[in-house]
């Protein structure tokens, strides 16, 4: 077990990055009580300066060692694009730094096991940052399907289509940068399924490429042995609504609002004429910031507990859900440079 922090304190935080996620997951941070930022490090030392600026106390560094090395930084959060996560996470790790690494921890389910095997041997704490295990939302539709508020559940479908247009410098279509679809969006519709459904029995992957050849229309088609079966989807190009649906045998849930950060639940069970009826479940933190705080909380609480891994984003599955990635785009023919 790793070393507890003390309660008496905040936990300190070192971002690695400045860039849009990492303001959205520092402002977070600052709302949540008992941790602050610490320190922000990017290679532009300037934007570094500027980012740690408008957060009391921190200090800022022109490269990513300096940070790692910091004594007063309590944790790591990897906030750079997806080809940096892996030797980045390994720096922090070698450093003694538990590590908050966002999604995806890294480009492939290989370097996914390398980091979070060398967090076990260092006995440090290592977590994915996929915010929406911890939602609270997303936490009630489990804990419902668990006490079979709508009967067995049977399948489940779920989207994530962004609506971007074709720019071969973006980075959702920029090979070279870890683009395509499904490391950015596809990812929460797999972690999605395999939270309610598991590994599946069978896959069947269908899509299309970008002019850069990133994948940008994906479906899946889940089967398993005992007749469940999910309807997976995700695109670059394309702008869907975004929900998520868990189909019971008696009843359905569904997500108001982007799935993976939905702002209510639609429950229905049973038969309406039969009096059976839909129930509303709102959003219990609506307002609360940029919807990190559970992520964040929870980080806070394992390294408080001296836990390695969180229960709710277990190594094991964020190994499983980048191996169903590797998968999909093996199917469709998507390598990135240097794989």
């Amino acid at each position: 077990m790793a070393a507890h922090l003390p309660e008496d304190r905040p936990i300190r935080w070192g971002l690695l990055g400045a860039g849009g996620i990492a303001r959205n997951v520092s402002e977070d941070i600052s709302r949540t009580e008992g941790n602050v930022v610490g320190a922000v490090a990017a290679r532009d030392g300037e934007r570094a300066a500027e980012f740690a600026a408008q957060f009391p106390g921190a200090t800022s560094y022109g490269s990513y060692a300096e940070l790692v090395a910091d004594p007063e930084v309590d944790v790591v959060y990897v906030a750079t694009t997806h080809p940096s996560h892996h030797e980045q996470a390994l720096m922090a790790i070698a450093a003694g730094k538990p590590v908050l690494v966002e999604k995806p921890v890294c480009l492939n389910a290989r370097q996914t096991h390398e980091v979070l095997a060398a967090a076990r041997h260092a006995d440090v704490f290592a977590m994915e940052a996929m915010w929406m295990r911890t939602n609270p939302l997303i936490r009630q539709a489990e804990q419902l399907v668990a006490d079979g508020a709508i009967g067995d559940l049977l399948g489940l479908r779920a989207e994530f289509g962004l609506g971007l247009p074709f720019d071969p410098s973006h980075r959702l279509y920029d090979m070279s940068n870890g683009g395509g679809s499904l490391l950015d969006l596809g990812i929460y519709v797999v972690t999605f399924g395999y939270l309610f459904l598991g590994r599946p029995d069978q896959v069947r992957t269908t899509g299309t490429l970008s002019p850069t050849g990133s994948e940008d229309r994906v479906a899946m088609q889940w089967d398993y042995a005992n007749g469940t079966g999910a309807r997976l989807w995700c695109s670059a190009s394309v702008s869907a609504p975004n929900q998520a649906v868990l189909l019971g045998s008696n009843g359905w849930i569904a997500t108001e609002g982007a799935f993976h950060r939905p702002s209510g639940l639609v429950i229905s069970q049973g038969d309406p004429s039969r009096g059976g009826g839909r129930q509303h479940v709102p959003d219990p933190i609506a307002g609360r910031g940029h919807g990190y705080g559970p992520e964040i909380a929870e980080v806070a609480r394992c390294l408080r507990a001296g836990l390695i891994e969180s229960p709710l984003v277990p190594h094991a599955d964020t190994i499983a859900v980048m191996a169903l990635l590797d998968e999909a785009r093996a199917d469709l023919g998507v390598k990135y440079p240097g794989e």
